[in-house]
């Protein structure tokens, strides 16, 4: 069963509003509301169609399709740059050292400080699949093809890329971290901050929460306890992350603490490692106990972008895939096409 990472489009409208109820909260990019999510397919349709080859304010939404059913089943978004409508947000922990000569003793403070340095970075999200389809290497399908979405546009991404994961929800839904830090300032419980941001946007974080250093000793267990913690459902994303060259250099989000990976783009493993060679043949013997590697492929430009997984081998200078895969992406021999290896 072939499955196929495409653009998405107005009529996706539904299947992104059904995905986004079933987040359980804390998925800022996937809000389960309609109209945010016509706005994103709007803004998604506008980036698709700008034909300017350089950084700009655009967001791109992608599907995962079932073939041969038409099933939308996941979805993924990239942000060209964070950061250009509002300020893009981060805590960052950093320390404050001290010294008393009377007491001869030098005291540490751990402490998070607002931070903008993340601004002007692009950044990968939105990542969603159904529970009934995580299997089969789909998570990863999604996962990387936006690496090879930035690979084939690299004009029209920056020189680095962050992606936020999901902090730790408790089983009522809140925020440990938002209700030890931010919600004593704002009157406001972490589903309705998280509601209003995905709608629009952060700037009331910046309008209310105070600019001073937070000491780290002065939060509750709880919210200590969170602090740069993934979701557990993220952890798997987590590593998926690390395997590509990302890391965690101590940003966490401001609602819910989970941690901000950060990466130099042209370092991330999928870009580095991707190949870009015409299709020299569409070949019916390869395939699984048969000859061929299993690679994720990918073609088109902007809207006509699409990947999926399929077999691979080189051949007269170019590679030769597999027909399924070949109808999946809708490319004939002669064409170019990107790939990568399975891993």
């Amino acid at each position: 069963m072939t499955h196929v990472i495409r653009a998405a489009t107005p009529d996706d409208l539904q299947h992104l509003y059904e995905m986004a109820k079933r987040t359980g909260g804390g998925f800022t990019n996937l809000p389960p509301d309609r109209k945010a999510l016509t706005t994103k397919l709007e803004r998604s349709a506008e980036g698709f169609a700008r034909t300017e080859d350089a950084v700009g304010d655009d967001l791109f939404v992608f599907v995962l399709e079932n073939v041969a059913t038409g099933e939308v089943r996941g979805t993924c978004q990239v942000f060209s740059s964070v950061g250009q409508k509002w300020p893009f947000y981060s805590y960052r922990i950093g320390a404050l050292t001290q010294h008393s000569a009377e007491l001869a003793r030098t005291f540490r403070a751990d402490i998070i400080n607002l931070s903008t340095d993340l601004e002007g970075a692009s950044e990968v999200g939105g990542l969603f699949l159904h529970p009934g389809e995580r299997a089969g290497g789909l998570g990863m399908l999604i996962a990387r093809s936006r690496y090879l979405f930035i690979a084939a546009h690299r004009a029209r991404f920056a020189d680095r890329c962050i992606a936020e994961l999901r902090g730790v929800i408790d089983e009522a839904g809140g925020s440990p971290f938002w209700d030890g830090v931010a919600g004593r300032f704002f009157g406001m419980t972490f589903q309705d901050a998280d509601e209003f941001n995905a709608k629009f946007g952060n700037q009331f974080i910046a309008d209310l929460m105070p600019k001073h250093p937070v000491y780290i000793a002065m939060l509750t267990e709880a919210a200590r306890h969170v602090i740069g913690m993934p979701h557990p459902s993220g952890r798997a994303a987590m590593r998926m992350l690390e395997v590509e060259g990302f890391a965690w250099e101590n940003y966490i989000d401001i609602f819910d603490g989970g941690p901000t990976m950060t990466v130099r783009t042209d370092q991330i493993r999928s870009v580095r490692e991707a190949q870009s060679q015409t299709l020299t043949a569409i070949d019916a013997g390869l395939g699984e106990h048969a000859k061929g590697e299993k690679r994720l492929a990918s073609c088109g430009h902007l809207a006509g972008f699409r990947a999926a997984y399929g077999w691979t081998e080189p051949r007269d200078g170019g590679v030769a895939i597999d027909p399924d895969c070949a109808a999946a992406l809708g490319v004939k021999e002669g064409d170019p096409i990107m790939h990568v290896a399975r891993w």
